[in-house]
């Protein structure tokens, strides 16, 4: 058999493979107890469809650490561990051995933030912090230029720690207006890159990074579902907290108090929730599935934040879930659903308060 001959062989039988171990994940969907409507199961195989785009991107397209790109992590159709549709996520691949310059401009974005993360959800769902920057905490240019340096070592102006197992840089923007703030431009590069030009795809480097999106592809469906699991049995109809370190070590942003939850109606039913609102930088509150993704902001009122609530007379404010609009509070369209996960984020929150909820009949 020739070279060419053995090559193809191997590529193949890396091919069958990954098409086997991508069926089996399925199995994720099928016996999960928690997915018990069609429409669950029609989103748990299309969620998989979408982890497995977010991890070619980030294991295939932008693997390369000399040579990095940011790319969508979360979008309007991809989303992972109750996304944000106030935000826009960027993902960057990187190497701690090396130091990167973060470069843009700042734009209109009411909060951005930039983190080192070691991405580990593909061994044990966990998405460490190794070094975070508010952009409040840097300098800008009259015209909003930055430059932000991400290393071990630390660097003059802003700079962005990185530790050793670093392997992901994360840029959050959150917007209270998408329709009239601007977001930032972002771009990144690898200072004293090895080579001018990455080097061509290899078999080794296409059989690695199919198999490190599959383990991503299972290994994030597997933490989600337990979170969810874990609301429904702990936080059922109301939001309340757990242990923080929880959505830290998943990723999370240390500067936002979460308060999940978990949501299940009848048609006839509406899920009030009525909290005070602290002095804080930001807030929202948002509608998920069982997989937690937020549910289809682009056609449906599913979240609302700071800048878009109705509130109360003395400052609190109402959040109806219903199938429709039950004509009072802040409505949250629950898209054709009758259950699933849910989130409220206090972001620079001076307290934390704990929402009062209550299941009531939409007509009452």
């Amino acid at each position: 058999m020739s070279m060419s001959d053995n090559a193809k062989t191997a590529a193949s039988e890396q091919w069958r493979d990954f098409c086997r171990r991508l069926e089996a994940a399925g199995n994720i969907v099928a016996q999960a107890e928690i997915a018990d409507e069609p429409i669950d199961q029609a989103e748990g195989y299309r969620y998989l469809t979408r982890l497995l785009r977010i991890a070619l991107d980030m294991n295939l397209e932008n693997a390369d650490t000399d040579f990095p790109g940011f790319y969508a992590a979360s979008h309007a159709t991809a989303k992972i561990g109750a996304d944000n549709p106030d935000n826009i996520y960027l993902n960057a691949s990187i190497n701690a051995s090396r130091r990167y310059r973060i470069s843009g401009n700042r734009g209109g974005v009411p909060v951005l933030s930039f983190a080192s993360k070691a991405n580990r959800y593909a061994i044990d769902g966990t998405m460490a912090s190794t070094g975070e920057v508010d952009a409040n905490d840097m300098e800008f240019g009259p015209d909003g230029q930055f430059e932000l340096i991400a290393s071990r070592e630390p660097a003059e102006g802003n700079w962005l720690p990185l530790s050793d197992d670093s392997s992901m840089l994360i840029v959050r923007q959150t917007f209270l207006d998408r329709e009239k703030e601007m977001p930032a431009r972002v771009q990144i590069e690898a200072i004293d890159p090895p080579q001018a030009t990455p080097d061509p795809l290899t078999l080794d480097r296409l059989s690695k990074g199919l198999n490190q999106s599959l383990a991503f592809v299972e290994g994030t469906a597997k933490t989600f579902l337990q979170w969810a699991d874990q609301f429904k049995d702990e936080q059922f109809n109301k939001l309340a907290t757990v242990d923080q370190d929880m959505f830290f070590r998943a990723g999370g942003d240390p500067t936002i108090f979460y308060l999940h939850g978990y949501w299940k109606l009848e048609p006839d039913e509406a899920l009030v929730i009525q909290t005070r609102v602290p002095e804080c930088s930001f807030w929202n509150f948002q509608c998920n599935n069982v997989w937690m993704e937020s549910l289809d902001f682009r056609h449906h009122d599913i979240h609302v934040n700071k800048h878009t609530a109705s509130y109360d007379g003395d400052g609190s404010i109402t959040i109806v879930l219903a199938a429709r609009n039950p004509g009072y509070g802040n409505w949250i369209d629950i898209a054709g659903h009758d259950q699933g996960t849910m989130l409220l984020r206090w972001i620079g929150a001076t307290d934390h308060p704990l929402p009062e909820t209550k299941v009531v009949k939409i007509d009452s």
